[in-house]
């Protein structure tokens, strides 16, 4: 590992929407000395907002770098979206990040957003420091709070510090590690907080333990460098308290980052690796690639291999960035983050070089609505439809779909704020008003039963490919299970390939007009024609194919649905376990803690969409509900979701052959 990389942390801050991330983030900046004036999330001059909406709305729609010193120690920090709606922003930054801030408020405490985004850094075992928040507010309860973050995240989060006051007397919090107590004589409870800790660590090591109990002398930097060990493998999770807005505790945490979070692997000497992880435009210089390096380095100037989609792109400048500022670097080291441009056809997500060191994604975004765009003149159209697939290429789970032929354009979406947020940069970037329609839950389909799907196409001539397929449905999450039984003398293997390609967009439309999932699909037969066979052939035929095989089985319908945890006053438990009853959800036995009734459960995306409004008025604004995806369930028979069809079916194979041989001849 190069000293480059030794003295580097790349650090994603993370939090439910109005903990204080974007708050936390330009303290840091301030504190190092990287920005010499305060910036405000509530007046829009923080650094890391920097789109216009972003300073308008108080709330951060993307994930913003920045980078600053600390202690010798170059730190690229990411700022994430806090709300739901932005969730693809967190997941395509927590897959370059070595490790994490969760920042929890001392008021609201556990939050949705706040379990989502810590089991996803679970799943990837990023090591992680947890900053309690808003220490100084009115309603501050750091033992409950605490005792909700072993509840619902890990029991592994150890406090090194102490707070000392609350609310408005909160003054900053005392270092457990402190090898004289005295300095925190002003914190009551200091020695039973260290105590704790001792207790937390050597509980978690048999010879720790042993010595612990045995009276053995352990001097508190033993403790403390066997907790960053600890914390840097993702053992303990170290705790701490703040208020950002108050700049208390920023120096601490900033401390906390370099020695309780791991240093990035790789070298400038080892094969080119990297990941773009985001997507933005400069007006003058085109698209902005935010590049994570894994491995090796880029130059001005360079050549690089885009491994994802097998082409060359030359390198024509490297910047750093701090929200709409930047700097000039000309050089990218493995372990560090930068902006590259020049590479006209990147996209998010491809991978630069050697694919082996960049590391998995996790997906924590599921689109669950679709809407309709709709243009105030006709001379827009064109406008709207390269503003959205622009707009997509920023987030690629917008999923434009382009209807030429009906002169239609649909986008999915995670929620109304998406959608807001959506329409005011449509208005402000391109200056295109626009409207969307009634937003609708994007069903599902999955084969009722196993069956086979068969095609000769002979006609008209030249063409020959014939198809056999068995499809069967597949566990529920299982997605398309691909496989082909047929060798490479019967079907050539590039009209093997071919098919292979076309089965996945073929599914995209089942007989109700929704993506079938949840399948295996296996070619059983083919066969071609020595003359008469072209490889477009194959194209033609697979959709052909397929739905005659999903016509045969026929296909259920499903739906998202949500988990649930609803905490409300217990005079309305009663109410909101028949409201879920309505929605056609499902309760467990539900838990009383203190005045307080804790609802968990199941419940339909389609009938509860508007249920937290419902939940706010039904309890005074005393009630909360956190939800997550829990996948796709099957419809009850009663339930009809039919999407009107786009294309022509191939099920009318007549009308789609010429169709499609009218598109492949235009």
């Amino acid at each position: 590992m190069s000293n480059v990389a030794i003295n580097r942390r790349n650090v994603g801050i993370f939090a439910h929407v109005d903990a204080g991330k974007t708050t936390t983030t330009e303290h840091m900046l301030y504190a190092s000395g990287r920005i010499r004036e305060l910036g405000s999330v509530d007046s829009g001059t923080a650094v890391t907002d920097s789109m216009d909406v972003e300073k308008e709305r108080g709330i951060s729609v993307r994930a913003a770098a920045a980078f600053l010193e600390w202690d010798g120690i170059s730190i690229n920090l990411v700022d994430t979206p806090g709300h739901v709606d932005f969730l693809s922003e967190v997941e395509r930054s927590m897959r370059v990040m070595d490790g994490a801030v969760l920042i929890v408020s001392a008021v609201e405490g556990v939050q949705a957003q706040t379990e989502v985004i810590w089991h996803a850094l679970r799943k990837l075992n990023i090591p992680t420091v947890l900053f309690m928040n808003k220490l100084d507010r009115v309603g501050a309860d750091p033992a409950r709070v605490l005792a909700e973050i072993r509840r619902y995240l890990s029991p592994d989060a150890i406090p090194v510090q102490l707070p000392i006051g609350e609310e408005h007397s909160f003054s900053g919090s005392a270092d457990l590690w402190a090898e004289d107590g005295a300095s925190a004589a002003e914190a009551a409870g200091w020695d039973e907080a260290r105590t704790a800790l001792w207790e937390a660590l050597a509980e978690r090591d048999e010879q720790l333990l042993e010595r612990y109990v045995s009276g053995g002398e352990i001097a508190p930097s033993e403790w403390k460098s066997t907790a960053a060990e600890w914390a840097r493998s993702g053992r303990i999770f170290p705790l701490l308290y703040g208020a950002a807005s108050k700049g208390i505790g920023i120096a601490s945490l900033l401390d906390a980052i370099a020695g309780y979070l791991p240093a990035p692997a790789g070298g400038a000497d080892a094969p080119l690796s990297g990941v773009v992880f985001k997507i933005e435009r400069d007006k003058a210089m085109g698209r902005m690639a935010y590049v994570r390096l894994y491995g090796g380095s880029i130059r001005n100037r360079d050549a690089i291999f885009n491994y994802t989609q097998q082409i060359e792109e030359k390198v024509t400048q490297i910047r750093k960035t701090d929200g709409s500022r930047q700097e000039d670097v000309g050089l990218l080291e493995a372990g560090d983050i930068a902006v590259v441009f020049g590479m006209a056809n990147v996209r998010i997500g491809d991978v630069l070089g050697d694919p082996e060191a960049v590391p998995q994604e996790v997906r924590l975004a599921v689109p669950l609505l679709t809407v309709q765009a709709h243009w105030a003149e006709p001379q827009h159209y064109p406008r709207l439809v390269q503003a959205l697939q622009e707009l997509s290429d920023e987030d690629p789970l917008l999923d434009v779909q382009w209807l030429q032929d009906e002169r239609e354009l649909h986008v999915k979406v995670m929620g109304p704020i998406q959608l807001e947020i959506l329409t005011n940069v449509l208005q402000s970037r391109y200056g295109l008003p626009v409207t969307f329609g009634k937003a609708s839950v994007i069903y599902k389909e999955t084969p009722a039963r196993e069956g086979e799907g068969y095609i000769a196409y002979l006609m008209p001539k030249p063409c020959w490919a014939i198809l056999r397929f068995r499809i069967e449905p597949g566990p529920r999450g299982s997605g398309l299970q691909y496989d082909t039984q047929v060798r490479a003398d019967q079907l050539l293997p590039q009209y093997q390939n071919e098919v292979a390609r076309r089965v996945p967009e073929a599914l995209q439309q089942g007989l109700k007009g929704w993506e079938v999932v949840d399948l295996k699909v296996t070619l059983i037969y083919g066969e071609h024609h020595v003359w008469h066979t072209h490889p477009l052939d194959f194209v033609v035929a697979t959709p052909m194919a397929i739905m005659n095989g999903l016509a045969a089985v026929t296909t259920k319908l499903l739906e998202p649905v949500w988990q649930f945890r609803i905490v409300v006053p217990e005079e309305y438990g009663g109410r909101v376990m028949h409201d879920i009853t309505l929605m056609r959800g499902m309760c467990e036995a539900p838990v009383l803690q203190g005045d307080r009734i804790v609802i968990e459960g199941r419940v339909p995306a389609a009938t509860s969409l508007e249920y937290a409004t419902e939940l706010h008025s039904l309890t005074k604004g005393r009630g909360t509900i956190a939800t997550f995806f829990g996948g796709y369930e099957e419809c009850p028979p009663d339930v009809d979701a039919e999407r009107q069809r786009r294309g022509v079916n191939p099920l009318d194979q007549a009308r789609y052959i010429l169709s499609v041989r009218n598109a492949l001849q235009g």
